[in-house]
């Protein structure tokens, strides 16, 4: 690590939490109903209700809450599907694009309602404007919402007491898409305009090249097979390539709420890297600003509702230490490189770095490290988009992203969806410290007790078992080794990423992995939804329990949740459970394969 890094880095994380504390108060003011800007949208939120049938003033238990949840995102799920599947039918469409496959569209649906948008098509080859707009978009916004308004209900359960409802999901959806995600998304999209990002309905450009580039296309007959030697040596003829074609589109407005929403599906099979997508390094500021800006705003949030903000701020410093650590990390792997690329340099020292650092897979505008806090950032949070091929990282800098999502992405997290599961783990460490103490665990004036814990235990389990146990189907089956082109511990690596990503709704991948099959369809789908909604039911029914509950006042023995202490029993609480059931895999994987190259060396 350089002074350059470090200054990149920390001026990041300043500005990052600076501007989370009038993001908060809004937000808060938002959902608790005092901001003033619900005057002014006022007319349009209760037109929506009239026109949906919802009683603003009826408030749900946490049952009801679930089922509306859950209903609403399965409907998202078949709208998606049978619009990808008809596309080819649809205006919108100027190239011309033809339906996805069963599985492709199945996969595809599910993986934009989750929050995931993991892709494993070219975005740019396989779907129109109208599917980007109508379909992924929409899905982006009320993915993202969909999060926001869970952890808010969870918020409620710990700041009621005796209470038998958690909220209105269909007011709350409304709120958090009309006031919070979507003036946000207006701004940002105009300010990546700004620097350059399209936005176009026009058709894709054929423009002619600065220079002729020629390649052997193989030769055909007049039915158009190609033909063969008397060896049969396939024959082929060179062809000369004058022109390029340039993708064209909508592509600012998706990118706002693909950041603000951590939803992470790009326009271009690029993503961030492209620079359609991501022009210029205040470009590159912005996106990852955006894709962590909501989560910290939440984590204060916490405590402006439970009208203790020392407990949001704790939440919020745990994050933010966790988060700098990993950034301090990830780039000064990436710094070093690889050692046994060190030796050809006239440096011939023990501690030698590979010259200029490891620039393999990395935008040559953003640099080490502006890459490496994006891929700390999107992997920190369930965003999923990428500046840089993570493929390319050397293996301590794979293995950060990839524990940063097997924690549960907890860490800032995706946009509700982090804070909730931050929030899970802070009623899991005040057992454990319960049980150390011989007290009956508290958290926030709630008693926790065995509902809790049981719906705790769903929530830490669940993913790690989706994770290893669909890792372990590929690894095992011919149709999951049959995606591997990289054999060996890299391989395994991917793998482990993909399930990884897909159970903890990120959506990034390591890439050199063949995805696009119907085995990997399928099932990266089931891990998907239940990675989302499997944890989410037992949250909601944590709300509900702890709404119901009375408040007890602060004793002598009551473990303060707000300090130094706590923010450390937290962050080993994660770290223990990532530990207990991921370092035998990540030793297969990274581990492995960090000592294959220290040994090559």
């Amino acid at each position: 690590m350089n002074a350059n890094n470090v200054l990149q880095a920390g001026l990041f994380i300043v500005l990052l939490l600076a501007a989370a504390v009038p993001l908060s108060r809004y937000l808060g003011g938002v959902m608790d109903g005092s901001a003033r800007v619900l005057r002014f949208g006022g007319p349009v939120e209760r037109l929506l209700y009239r026109m949906a049938g919802v009683n603003p003033s009826s408030e749900m238990s946490w049952k009801h809450y679930a089922i509306a949840t859950v209903a609403f995102n399965a409907l998202g799920v078949v709208f998606l599907y049978l619009l990808l599947r008809v596309q080819g039918m649809l205006p919108g469409n100027p190239q011309q694009l033809g339906p996805m496959t069963v599985d492709g569209a199945f996969n595809t649906a599910i993986s934009f309602v989750t929050n995931t948008n993991w892709q494993d098509y070219t975005p740019e080859q396989t779907v129109g404007y109208l599917t980007q707009m109508l379909g992924f978009t929409v899905q982006n916004f009320l993915s993202a919402a969909t999060g926001i308004v869970v952890v808010i209900a969870l918020i409620r359960g710990f700041a009621r007491h005796t209470a038998q409802t958690i909220g209105n999901f269909w007011v709350d959806l409304t709120r958090v898409t009309l006031y919070v995600l979507l003036p946000m998304s207006v701004v940002l999209a105009a300010l990546l305009m700004s620097q350059g990002v399209i936005q176009n309905f026009k058709a894709y450009e054929n423009v002619p090249t600065l220079q002729t580039t020629s390649y052997a296309a193989p030769k055909l007959d007049a039915q158009g097979n190609p033909l063969k030697d008397a060896k049969g040596n396939a024959l082929t003829v060179d062809t000369p390539v004058k022109t390029q074609t340039i993708a064209m589109g909508p592509v600012a407005s998706q990118e706002a709420i693909k950041m603000l929403g951590t939803n992470g599906g790009g326009f271009f099979n690029g993503n961030s890297a492209h620079p359609f997508e991501n022009p210029t390094p205040f470009s590159n500021f912005l996106q990852m600003f955006a894709i962590l800006i909501i989560p910290a705003a939440l984590a204060l949030v916490f405590g402006r509702m439970i009208a203790d903000r020392k407990q949001g701020v704790a939440v919020l410093a745990a994050m933010t230490l966790a988060f700098g650590v990993c950034v301090f990390g990830e780039i000064g792997a990436e710094q070093v490189g690889n050692p046994a690329l060190a030796a050809l340099h006239v440096d011939q020292s023990a501690n030698a770095m590979q010259p200029g650092g490891n620039a393999e897979g990395k935008e040559t505008r953003f640099g080490i490290a502006q890459s490496g806090l994006f891929t700390v950032a999107t992997t920190a949070a369930s965003c999923g988009a990428v500046a840089n091929m993570h493929d390319s990282l050397t293996p301590l800098g794979g293995l950060y992203p990839l524990l940063l999502m097997q924690l549960g992405e907890v860490i800032f997290g995706g946009v509700g969806s982090g804070l909730y599961g931050m929030l899970v783990f802070a009623l899991l460490a005040v057992f454990v410290a319960g049980l150390m103490i011989g007290r009956t665990p508290e958290y926030v004036g709630k008693k926790i007790e065995a509902y809790e814990m049981k719906m705790v235990s769903i929530v830490v389990l669940l993913t790690p078992l989706l994770v290893l146990v669909g890792s372990s189907i590929a690894v095992l089956s011919d149709a999951g080794k049959a995606g591997i082109a990289n054999p060996g511990a890299h391989g395994f690596s991917e793998i482990l990423y993909a399930f990884s990503s897909a159970a903890n709704n990120n959506g990034s991948a390591f890439a050199g992995l063949t995805v696009g099959t119907p085995f990997y369809n399928w099932l990266t789908a089931i891990a998907m939804w239940f990675g989302r909604f499997g944890t989410i039911v037992p949250v909601l029914a944590i709300a509900g329990s702890l709404a119901a509950k009375k408040r007890i006042g602060v004793t002598g023995g009551t473990l303060p949740t707000h300090g130094p202490l706590f923010v450390v029993l937290l962050l080993g609480t994660v770290l223990l459970v990532g530990a207990l059931t991921y370092v035998p895999a990540l030793a297969l994987g990274p581990g492995v394969e960090h000592l294959m190259m220290m040994g090559a060396h």
